[in-house]
């Protein structure tokens, strides 16, 4: 009976990581969030981004051209030491993250949000901070995650056209009744987007332009060669086991990515918090005073110094940021007590945000960290977000009882062609 229990278990385990992508929400939240950071940071840098990683930057273009020839990173910026290509890739970058944030077509602005973030910053490498190589690993894997299936346009688009298969990546949409029937302007963007990005991927696999590793390579032609072959299965044999495989190896995909950035991030706090065990500064519970006397990191110089000026709330800190950074990850077996350290973090994201001048940072962190969060708070802010939109759109005049008028205006009208999408 125990070995037949466990089997049970075991199919029930498999049937589950196998058939769905697990934790949608979550997989949004880091979407949105780090899209957001990313496009923030661009935002901030726009009249700096000569001096970043364009032309007028320190470290030169032979300088970054040496050096990613010797550690073999990709960055498209190498490309070509042209003014008007650098701005390209500058604009690119800021529309990916824009358009990844909303999730318009979230597989194909997935890798283009990729390939930005490693363009610019293995460019410049010693421009970045900590946060940055958080951005730097989310921008990878996110590519590998279903991160369209909520609070997307594409999440979107799917529900106005009736039952779908594959909401993220909008690759077909069901009726109940009349089989496959189109999606809109994804129907022309989406084979647009496959077109063009497998010609600039070709050319730049011809000319070596992806830098001198096999992974990343690889990890485009997969990407680029799955989406087609999702859309063939999807027009020529939507409900054979073809489609089912595809769907397998998604989720599986998307699963296994969701396990390494709970990893990660437990890494990121565990090797933190036991380096700092290590420092005399956080042993004395002094460390904290010093980072707050540094004119470089006291934007609010009269909060600085009133926080710096009690020895007994520096010391706190100082020790509760070692407690909550070693312990966090011993704390993913409790619910209860996770979730109180997942508000603490935040807070002190928050705090390094405000009295350290970190901003993006923070911000990228606690992306990091949502991954954390309950499905249950997540579906009750998606809740409160989409109450308020309506409250705002109400009081602009927009009588409640229009709602589906004008949700029926603003549907696509379908067609008895089979639409099709072919990058989501």
């Amino acid at each position: 009976m125990s070995t037949f229990t466990f089997d049970r278990k075991l199919a029930r385990a498999v049937q589950r990581i196998t058939s769905s992508a697990l934790g949608p929400y979550q997989s949004a939240v880091i979407r949105i969030g780090f899209s957001a950071t990313y496009l923030l940071y661009l935002l901030r840098e726009l009249p700096h981004r000569h001096e970043m990683y364009g032309p007028d930057a320190p470290w030169r273009w032979d300088m970054a051209r040496q050096l990613t020839s010797g550690n073999q990173a990709f960055t498209t910026l190498m490309w070509s030491d042209s003014t008007v290509w650098f701005e390209i890739v500058y604009a690119v970058a800021l529309l990916s993250a824009a358009l990844l944030m909303v999730g318009w077509h979230t597989r194909a602005m997935s890798v283009l949000f990729m390939a930005g973030v490693l363009s610019l910053q293995n460019r410049s490498i010693f421009m970045g901070d900590g946060g940055d190589n958080v951005i730097h690993l989310m921008a990878i894997y996110l590519v590998l995650t279903r991160c369209g299936q909520v609070w997307s346009l594409d999440a979107r688009r799917a529900a106005r056209v009736g039952r779908v298969t594959d909401a993220d990546t909008d690759a077909y949409a069901y009726a109940e009744d009349d089989g496959p029937r189109r999606s809109g302007l994804g129907d022309v963007a989406g084979p647009v987007l496959w077109v063009v990005l497998g010609l600039v991927l070709t050319v730049a696999t011809v000319t070596d332009g992806l830098g001198g590793t096999w992974w990343l390579p690889v990890l485009f032609w997969v990407l680029w060669a799955g989406q087609g072959a999702w859309w063939a299965v999807n027009r020529y044999a939507p409900h054979s086991e073809a489609r089912t495989l595809l769907d397998v190896v998604a989720n599986l995909a998307h699963n296994a990515t969701l396990v390494v950035i709970m990893a990660e991030v437990c890494l990121i706090y565990a090797t933190a918090g036991w380096y700092k065990i290590q420092g005399s500064r956080w042993q004395d519970g002094t460390a904290l005073y010093y980072p707050l006397k540094l004119d470089a990191f006291t934007p609010w110089p009269g909060l600085s110094d009133i926080l710096a000026s009690s020895g007994v709330m520096v010391m706190l800190l100082t020790y509760g940021t070692v407690i909550v950074q070693v312990a966090f990850p011993f704390t993913l077996f409790n619910r209860r007590v996770k979730n109180v350290l997942l508000v603490v973090m935040v807070c002190e994201h928050a705090g390094i945000a405000l009295l350290l001048g970190l901003p993006f940072f923070s911000m990228a962190m606690i992306a990091a960290d949502s991954v954390f969060l309950p499905t249950v708070f997540l579906v009750w802010l998606g809740g409160r977000v989409t109450l308020g939109r309506e409250l705002l759109f109400s009081r602009r005049g927009k009588v409640p009882g229009q709602r589906r008028a004008v949700d029926d205006e603003e549907a696509p009208q379908h067609s008895g062609d089979g639409g099709h999408t072919l990058v989501g």
